[in-house]
């Protein structure tokens, strides 16, 4: 089995490789390729994720290399984990649209849009050249904006399923809190990316007990903590949403902390800084604990499980996006949704899901909408159609706003938009 791991030279790859190595029975990796053309980087990660291997006693073969159509031939899989423009892109995408007092975000408002334009063609072309070389290989998507990049892939006709670690670190966190081991935890999560909420945690399976009212009666407080909104709001919802649901519930709170403060791209471009540092040590053979602080959390659990289900035809239940299918009937088929879904050799297939209410179906099918616009921008090019994507996003809705900010966004991203 190969595997192939495009933006194989981020900080993040350590995490990965170490699931490869502990997970080997569910995924049993003969050859890894980390592939990314940046060089510098790539020698860092690949020798420090052999050493992982070595030490874990793991007998798969890592390579790298900065030739996509090397890296990717004969393929099983595909993971994609890149960041066009970098953190440098990131903390642009975090500031100027605060400008305007709206969040400054990666994966969602006029920021989420800037990375959706600037990542859907460079994906494209990926997957086309992954095509080309391999037409029977998987892509797995955990390249952010999740939703908008894997409905990109599903709708040009790749084998994609779309990736994210939120409901494996709540399945975790859920898990801890209970005393119980995490495949015990099943989740009722429904949404899009970033934009998701548990309505029941079961017991044993899909079908067991909700005990869902139980951790919010007994760690309500901590798990609000967590997700930094008020306890009552938990209380009064009766479901966990996600901490993406902030910069909906509490979009100025989160902009007034968002000026007071450096940016998230800053503090993870000083955190990269320092592992690359530590990377750069032969004598390191495993991730070290400061990874943890660079986000992420079970992102290699995740991909393994999912990788797994693909490549072995498990037909296990994955929580992934993909293609709605009329999972939920107020989106179009073809909308992505984040979603619980049967996994196995033909994809993923959603699980039925129960009706929702309007409290989240409104936003669902609003944010949705903005999707459609922002996915049309990203394949097409043009300045009216990033002004549509802006107006129509709940976050901004603003004829001013939406005039400015599309202005911004252009100025800050010529560089990566062939179009502009």
């Amino acid at each position: 089995m190969k595997l192939a791991v495009v933006g194989g030279g981020s900080t993040y790859t350590p995490e990965l490789v170490d699931g490869f190595a502990r997970l080997r029975d569910a995924l049993p990796l003969e050859e890894l390729v980390l592939v990314d053309p940046a060089t510098d980087r790539l020698e860092l990660v690949g020798g420090l994720a052999r050493r992982i291997f070595a030490k874990q006693g793991h007998p798969g073969r890592i390579s790298w290399t900065d030739d996509l159509d090397a890296g990717v031939d004969g393929a099983d899989a595909v993971l994609l984990q890149l960041r066009v423009g970098g953190q440098a892109a990131r903390n642009q995408d975090e500031t100027w649209p605060l400008e305007c007092g709206c969040v400054g975000q990666e994966t969602t408002g006029a920021g989420g849009l800037a990375k959706a334009l600037r990542t859907v063609p460079v994906v494209l072309d990926i997957a086309e050249r992954v095509r080309r070389r391999n037409p029977d290989a998987w892509i797995v998507d955990f390249t952010n904006p999740v939703g908008i990049v894997t409905r990109a892939l599903l709708t040009a006709g790749h084998r994609a399923v779309g990736l994210c670690n939120v409901a494996i670190g709540f399945q975790r966190k859920f898990a801890k809190l209970l005393g119980v081991a995490p495949e015990q935890v099943s989740l009722d999560h429904v949404g899009l990316n970033h934009l998701t909420w548990e309505r029941a945690v079961r017991l044993g399976g899909t079908d067991g007990e909700d005990v869902l009212p139980k951790l919010l009666a007994e760690h309500g407080d901590a798990i609000a903590d967590d997700l930094r909104m008020p306890r009552a709001l938990l209380d009064r919802l009766g479901v966990v949403p996600s901490y993406y649901l902030r910069y909906f519930y509490q979009h100025d709170a989160v902009v007034r902390e968002l000026k007071a403060k450096p940016s998230r791209a800053a503090e993870v471009a000083e955190i990269e800084r320092r592992l690359l540092e530590m990377y750069a040590d032969p004598a390191l053979d495993e991730k070290p604990e400061l990874l943890g602080k660079r986000g992420g959390a079970f992102y290699s659990e995740a991909a393994v499980d999912l990788t797994s289900s693909l490549l072995r035809d498990t037909g296990e239940v994955r929580i992934v996006n993909t293609f709605n299918q009329g999972t939920l009937p107020f989106l179009p088929d073809d909308a992505v949704i984040e979603v619980p879904a049967t996994v196995d050799a033909r994809g993923a297939s959603p699980l039925p899901v129960r009706p929702l209410e309007p409290l989240y179906a409104g936003l669902i099918a609003h944010v949705t909408a903005y999707e459609d616009l922002a996915l049309e921008a990203a394949l097409k090019g043009g300045r009216e159609r990033v002004f549509d994507a802006l107006l129509a996003h709940p976050l901004i809705g603003q004829i001013e706003y939406a005039e400015q900010l599309t202005d911004t966004l252009l100025a800050h991203n010529r560089e990566h938009l062939a179009w502009a």
